[in-house]
Parts: structure tokens; sequence; C-alpha cells
């Protein structure tokens, strides 16, 4: 089983959940399952989002386009550094 940890950091817990919230329906048919959300207790700037994903390749490749994306929109947006993890 794949998953990806996401780590956001300037963003606030209730926002970041917010957003995921609306970004759901999408997540899901990319193949991307939120989870976990957690706030960083050492260091409350920081959001950590755990997803299950189907298809840990095609969730790299979709992650960076919508990275790329975020960027040429705005680039000061913070966006999570990601974590890609193979399980067996």
């Amino acid at each position: 089983m794949a998953h990806v940890l996401a780590k956001l950091t300037g963003a606030p817990l209730a926002a970041v959940k917010q957003q995921l919230e609306h970004d759901a329906a999408e997540h899901a048919e990319q193949g991307m399952y939120l989870e976990h959300l957690w706030q960083n207790a050492g260091n409350p700037e920081e959001v950590l989002f755990l997803f299950q994903v189907k298809d840990l390749e095609h969730c790299r490749q979709r992650m960076r386009e919508t990275h790329a994306r975020a960027r040429a929109e705005n680039p000061e947006m913070p966006l999570p550094e990601m974590t890609f993890l193979d399980g067996f």
C-alpha cells in the first residue's frame, strides 16, 4: 500500500483542513484518500497530512504538475513538502 506524507509550514490547521475537504472529490478522482491530518505539537506552524494512494507514480506526477501550476500563479504560495512512501 502506498502513501504520501505531506508537510506544510506556515498555514493554519483550520485552513489546511478546509482546503483538503474542498479538494476531497478531486483527490479521490486521482486515487488519493486523506487518512490523517495533524498539527505538529512542537511547532504549531507545521501541519502534516497523510494520503493513501492507489498509484504512487501517478500521484507523484500529478503533484509535480499541480505544484508547478500553483508556483506559476503565485511564486510565494506555500506548498507542502511531499514524501512518497511505498509499503508492503
